[in-house]
């Protein structure tokens, strides 16, 4: 019996349909292989799938509630129906895919998350999925990104994450990330 209700299978590749695909640096390809392999192994697994969907719905609040949204309605004279991700725990749908994650390297025996994030939801969710998981978590952000999103930065420490400032090029996301993959690869070697 299938349990994985989402049932979405990339290529060999990484590939979505025309979607997707994996750029990456080589010394991180075999950790990705690997991790792409668990994830094969657990996703149609029944007691990884039950405790994942235990934490989405009793600790992330999914599935989210569609609120019929009547001023709108009567405004534009149509029926309009809004899905409220902004009511999951951490007030994302981020939230979804990080206890996925966090879950998966649990069983793969990692004992830390590391993440990037640029305006702080991304870094909030993993910083969460962690906690519950009672995972390390470092997450790198741009220096820039740090001052502008204080309050979620705030959140991410409250959490126990650890905030690596990116004090390189522009100090944004974009070298977020790559301070991530670096501090992974160096990781996990």
């Amino acid at each position: 019996m299938n349990t994985n209700k989402y049932n979405i299978l990339p290529t060999q590749d990484g590939f979505y349909g025309n979607y997707g695909g994996q750029y990456l640096p080589e010394e991180l390809k075999a950790e990705f292989q690997k991790i792409a392999d668990t994830f094969l192994y657990y996703k149609d697994d029944k007691d990884f799938n039950i405790e994942l969907d235990d934490l989405l719905k009793n600790y992330a609040g999914r599935p989210s509630p569609v609120y019929f949204a009547k001023n709108l309605s009567q405004k534009y004279g149509v029926s309009i129906y809004l899905k409220r991700e902004d009511l999951n725990h951490t007030g994302a749908h981020k939230i979804n895919h990080s206890l996925g994650e966090a879950l998966l390297a649990k069983k793969m025996g990692k004992t830390k998350l590391i993440a990037e994030t640029g305006a702080g939801q991304h870094g909030v969710a993993i910083a969460t999925a962690a906690a519950i998981m009672g995972l390390d978590c470092d997450i790198y952000m741009g220096e820039i990104d740090i001052k502008k999103e204080k309050p979620n930065v705030d959140r991410m420490k409250i959490l126990g994450a650890n905030i690596i400032s990116v004090t390189s090029g522009t100090k944004t996301l974009k070298e977020a990330v790559d301070e991530a993959f670096i501090a992974y690869s160096k990781e996990y070697k």
